[in-house]
């Protein structure tokens, strides 16, 4: 009887670091569905033919400005997600993508009171960066 308990928890363990995996998986796959950009940063898009529309779905998180026929400016203004369609002279879909803007995490310290949240960007020095409190949407 032992061997069995020692062999279902085994079992029981492994089963839980697979599925932990495949969650961290499904995590970095649905973020790579998204065309990333930082916020108050911009991206160039280089397209494989003339862009003749542009449609931001929410223009308070991100804007795209036209550079050149070919070339898509896409700049991060508030954090969330929303979408970008560019067409063509026919109404084609060149890029029909959801993005996603974010801080640029690289240099950021997080300070947690109760239900209050302070971002701070450290680039040298830290100064406070806007942001929502934990506790509103």
């Amino acid at each position: 009887m032992g061997r069995d308990r020692t062999f279902a928890a085994g079992a029981a363990t492994l089963a839980t670091t697979a599925l932990v995996l495949l969650s961290a998986a499904a995590d970095v796959r649905a973020q790579e569905q998204f065309l990333r950009v930082y916020m108050d940063h911009a991206r160039v898009l280089r397209l494989d033919r003339p862009v003749s529309k542009v449609i931001v779905g929410n223009a308070a998180v991100a804007d795209a400005t036209v550079a050149d026929a070919q070339t898509i400016v896409l700049t991060g203004r508030n954090f969330g997600t929303t979408n970008l369609v560019l067409l063509d002279a026919d109404g084609n879909a060149i890029v029909d993508e959801r993005v996603l803007v974010s801080i640029d995490e690289g240099n950021t310290v997080r300070v947690f009171r109760q239900t209050d949240r302070s971002v701070l960007s450290c680039t040298p020095n830290c100064e406070q960066h806007a942001s929502k409190t934990a506790g509103s949407n």
